[in-house]
């Protein structure tokens, strides 16, 4: 190569500046082929083994425990170690091979692919839009008993935008909060106040007319769902069959950018 890699003496044998750059590189050169050859390998391996996973309460208990069943029906050497809770947990920490989460997602160097969408609305019974009006704009809603969900990103605050793309911004206030949507679905329904979640919850009780939304002409952060797991550079078998098992549900089912 017309360069020297070593410096030899009677006792000694050191890589040169030269020597050392070359062996790294030979170094990263190995690692590449043995990476392309486990890609190969996981490519064209079956999945098996247990996959752990963690996703929101309410979503996964609505979504993703319904249809666990035709997945392992598909893949009988796959077994589910199912967590749920509706913080944002460390998959590497944790130990989890991938997560489901729902909503804007922070910078991280983790990989996310977006599984499906759906849209938030505003909404109340029949019975309480008839006691106490229903809003034509955002700052209406401050006049409204409006029942919060404590995990949101924004916290209390609403944000919508209008035909015209201005944003209006909203403190909703009310005398309830909580950390599970279902608790503020139901008191929703009891008359309690107003909501605002996503129509992959909301959706039946729209559809079935226990509630009613308002303001439909703005709009607001599609929450999203996503599948979230640790940088690599192949996934493994059970997990990308699970992530396009999910990625081919919600396209065939979607959960609804309108009901």
């Amino acid at each position: 190569m017309g360069a020297r890699l070593f410096n030899r003496t009677t006792r000694q044998l050191a890589p040169t500046e030269e020597g050392r750059a070359y062996y790294e590189r030979c170094q990263r050169i190995l690692a590449d082929i043995q990476e392309a050859e486990s890609a190969v390998t996981e490519l064209n391996a079956d999945p098996r083994g247990v996959l752990r996973l963690n996703m929101p309460v309410v979503f996964g208990r609505r979504h993703i425990v319904p249809i666990l069943g035709e997945f392992l029906e598909r893949y009988p050497d796959v077994s589910v170690d199912l967590s749920m809770s509706d913080q944002f947990v460390d998959p590497i920490a944790e130990g989890c091979d991938m997560l489901i989460r729902v909503g804007e997602l922070k910078d991280s160097s983790l990989i996310a692919r977006k599984l499906a969408e759906a849209r938030r609305v505003v909404a109340a019974t029949p019975g309480y839009w008839k006691q106490h009006g229903k809003p034509d704009k955002p700052e209406e809603l401050r006049s409204h008993n409006c029942l919060a969900y404590s995990y949101l990103s924004s916290g209390n605050t609403w944000r919508m935008t209008d035909t015209d793309k201005k944003e209006h911004v909203v403190q909703a206030t009310g005398n309830l909060a909580s950390n599970n949507g279902e608790a503020l679905l139901e008191a929703a329904l009891e008359g309690l106040g107003v909501v605002n979640l996503p129509t992959w919850m909301v959706g039946p009780d729209l559809e079935e007319g226990r509630l009613v939304e308002v303001m439909s002409d703005y709009l607001q952060p599609e929450p999203s769902v996503h599948a979230i797991y640790p940088p690599g550079r192949h996934l493994s078998a059970k997990v990308r069959a699970f992530v396009d098992f999910l990625a081919n549900h919600f396209k065939e089912r979607p959960l609804g950018k309108a009901v």
